[in-house]
């Protein structure tokens, strides 16, 4: 049966601008450094036209630490999608918070990976951020 948990997720997950590749502005083999609480979470990375989101070894193996999101697990195994993430998508600014971020920065307003590596680095809402990894 399905949960309404469930129906929200299928209806973002079929939003025509999450379907997009990443435009001709993305650079192959992209990566940030995701941080929960300031604490390094993970890597998420953007490699042979998929993105890649694994746990850090030091994070796993510490169970006082929870996971970044429900939607993803602790496990030791990447995390694999043709997309970005939608809870990583969650993190962006949208509106014209949005256009201003992207003007300022000289950012595709399409390339979301981009974006979330460009401004997810300090002030979220929640836990975690992402910084690019240099």
């Amino acid at each position: 049966m399905p949960t309404r948990h469930s129906e929200m997720s299928r209806a973002f997950l079929s939003r025509s601008d999450l379907r997009l590749s990443p435009p001709n502005g993305c650079k192959m083999n992209k990566k940030g450094l995701v941080y929960y609480n300031g604490i390094l979470a993970g890597e998420l990375e953007y490699r042979n036209s998929e993105y890649l989101f694994r746990y850090d070894s030091a994070y796993l193996s510490e169970n006082s630490l929870p996971p970044i999101s429900f939607s993803f697990p602790k496990k030791k195994e990447f995390y694999r999608a043709k997309n970005l993430f939608p809870f990583f998508y969650g993190l962006l600014a949208e509106g014209a918070d949005k256009e201003l971020q992207c003007a300022t920065l000289k950012i595709d307003e399409n390339d979301h990976f981009a974006r979330l590596l460009k401004t997810a680095g300090e002030t979220t809402i929640g836990a975690v951020t992402v910084r690019e990894a240099s």
